[in-house]
């Protein structure tokens, strides 16, 4: 189905405009200068701002002009890129393309997880233990791939006719690989359940890692069998934050014709076990993420858990390139640990963004993590993200990363 002469005209507005910053010089500045810290062999630092939950409050700048709610969608997703390009002194890329991903979904693991929802705005959900019992590990099966190839046809020939003039049209099938183990050990167990299994059953947690590193080797199989993996050496989004502009990848012998997991980015997190030793975190959970993470070309780990105390586990994980460093995080201890070695994946406290905005403590707090990266060789890039509300203080946004970009140039310059 069509958009209306009214919707379609709205969106090649904002298509026009998104490919009017996508041919800004500096567009290909950044690319360069991705390529080149991903591949480490930058020091300089990067940054991107994620507001995610934030977004519902800088949208008050945003008035919603398409009547249909696919058109609103896209309209949406351009304006988001374009406030970015035109606020955040960050780094983010503005491509002049559209990517049309495939239909893709699964037939599930045989049981579906069940939350509660509190009444508050954004309050913790409560999750239910739909696995009350060890012998229901029985009513668990691995997924099955579907893949709508007439539902992505029809986006990718409609995309075509919206905009296809003004920009790229690019399709893809699975770009973005991460998995998240424990996460899903918990929406089936709950969370004090699967802490407690820990030590009183502890052959069936490694029971069920099994079973989901089966269920998701068997996926990535279909995936490969299917021919639906994409490249991701691009602007796609990688871990808990970062993106995969490289030149590493794809891997020797490519054929553009059939992607490979050698050829792409994967990731794997484990938030859940912040609260266990590392020596459980590496016997409960790593050895399964390993074998999941071993076929792909590079590699990242971590979230909002801090790894501190586990990074030796953590950077023998195969291709290992981006490791995540929390807010909770010791960033002294972790830059002496990872050096030039891997992506100091840092996430900034998005605390600061609400309360006392102090930009003063702001500027000292990023100068702290760039002059210890700095000194210890560090490929430093900042992620600022879980940043669920500014509370009505849309600007503190551009002042932030205003702040940390005029602490990069004066510690650091202007190269990279």
């Amino acid at each position: 189905m069509g958009f209306s002469t009214h919707d379609k005209n709205i969106l090649r507005g904002l298509a026009r405009q998104a490919a009017e910053l996508a041919a800004d010089p500096i567009m290909a500045e950044r690319r360069r200068r991705w390529v080149e810290h991903n591949s480490l062999r930058s020091t300089y630092p990067m940054m991107l701002v994620f507001p995610e939950g934030a977004w519902g409050e800088l949208s008050t700048a945003f008035t919603q002009q398409c009547e249909s709610e696919a058109a609103q969608r896209i309209e949406w997703s351009l304006w988001v890129r374009l406030y970015t390009a035109r606020h955040f002194d960050d780094d983010t890329v503005l491509e002049a393309e559209w990517v049309e991903n495939a239909v893709l979904s699964d037939t599930g693991w045989g049981l579906s997880p069940v939350t509660h929802l509190p009444d508050a705005a954004r309050g913790a959900y409560e999750i239910e233990a739909v696995m009350a019992e060890y012998a229901d590990i029985r009513k668990l099966r691995h997924p099955d791939l579907i893949y709508d190839e007439a539902a992505t046809r029809q986006n990718l020939e409609q995309a075509h006719d919206l905009f296809g003039d003004i920009l790229t049209i690019r399709p893809k099938g699975r770009a973005h690989t991460s998995y998240h183990l424990a996460s899903q050990y918990i929406f089936l167990r709950g969370l004090n359940n699967f802490l407690l299994d820990m030590a009183d059953a502890p052959q069936f947690v490694h029971e069920m890692m099994a079973f989901f590193e089966a269920g998701h080797h068997r996926l990535r199989q279909q995936l490969i069998d299917l021919n639906l993996f994409s490249l991701n050496n691009d602007s796609t989004y990688h871990s808990s934050g970062g993106n995969g502009y490289t030149d590493e990848l794809p891997a020797a012998g490519f054929d553009p014709q059939r992607v490979r997991p050698c050829d792409l980015w994967a990731s794997a997190e484990s938030q859940e076990m912040a609260v266990v030793s590392p020596r459980m975190h590496a016997a409960f959970v790593m050895p399964y993420e390993a074998r999941l993470l071993e076929p792909f070309g590079l590699t990242g780990y971590g979230c909002c858990e801090d790894l501190t105390r586990k990074l030796d586990d953590v950077v023998k994980l195969p291709h290992m390139r981006r490791i995540s460093v929390s807010p909770f995080a010791d960033v002294d201890r972790c830059a002496e640990k990872l050096r030039g070695n891997f992506i100091f994946s840092w996430k900034p406290n998005p605390a600061h963004l609400v309360g006392e905005f102090d930009l003063a403590a702001i500027e000292a707090y990023v100068r702290h993590t760039v002059e210890v990266c700095q000194a210890n060789g560090c490929v430093l890039e900042m992620i600022l993200k879980d940043t669920h509300t500014c509370e009505g203080r849309v600007e503190r946004f551009d002042l932030w990363t205003q702040t940390a970009r005029r602490v990069i140039q004066e510690m650091v310059g202007e190269g990279g």
